[in-house]
């Protein structure tokens, strides 16, 4: 264990794209010993991401996007299935994550609910994610989707069958942590 954290300096790496901080910081252990460590931290702001699925057809609602991480990482071709997700940019959770569901799906849905948040990679990056559920019909279908042309959002929008969807995940089709969160708990919880 660790307490008394006591920050020391910051300094700000990159503010380019989102902001990269050192900070140097001291703690104290359990032996009363006091110990320095500088640490790099990525802040791209929090964010949300949900997950549509359909009851009667046993289907849910993914989107495929090009990844550059992920491509500069060894996917071949820099492409990703994934729910839905977006960043906050200081709106709340719920109203984000609606919001990006019609630009990026096509679907003005309808009740929203929220199941969990989660730190996605606390060893770096600061951004909490929350994650939401919502039941989709084809009569919420207000546009084609695919995101916004300001963004440059070139998104594909997916119509899985649940079952196929999880074998996805073995396969290798689906490798975004959010998105095998998402897909399992539907299935834990027999909601598809």
């Amino acid at each position: 264990m660790i307490r008394n954290v006591k920050l020391i300096k910051t300094d700000v790496l990159s503010d380019n794209w989102y902001v990269l901080r050192k900070v140097t910081y001291s703690y104290e252990k359990n032996d009363g010993s006091v110990h320095i460590q500088a640490r790099e931290a990525y802040d791209r702001g929090n964010g949300a991401t949900i997950l549509l699925y359909n009851r009667d057809k046993n289907t849910v609602i993914l989107t495929r996007q090009f990844r550059l991480p992920t491509y500069l990482n060894g996917n071949e071709n820099g492409m990703l299935i994934e729910a839905c997700a977006g960043l906050l940019d200081k709106d709340d959770p719920e109203n984000c994550i609606r919001r990006e569901t019609e630009e990026e799906t096509g679907y003005r849905i309808k009740d929203v609910r929220k199941i969990f948040e989660a730190y996605m990679s606390p060893g770096s990056v600061t951004e909490i994610l929350y994650f939401f559920i919502a039941e989709y019909s084809e009569s919420m279908k207000v546009n084609t989707g695919g995101g916004v042309d300001h963004e440059e959002e070139n998104i594909e929008v997916l119509e899985v069958h649940a079952d196929k969807a999880m074998e996805m995940i073995g396969s290798g089709e689906i490798r975004d942590a959010k998105t095998i969160m998402l897909l399992q708990y539907l299935r834990l919880n027999s909601i598809v």
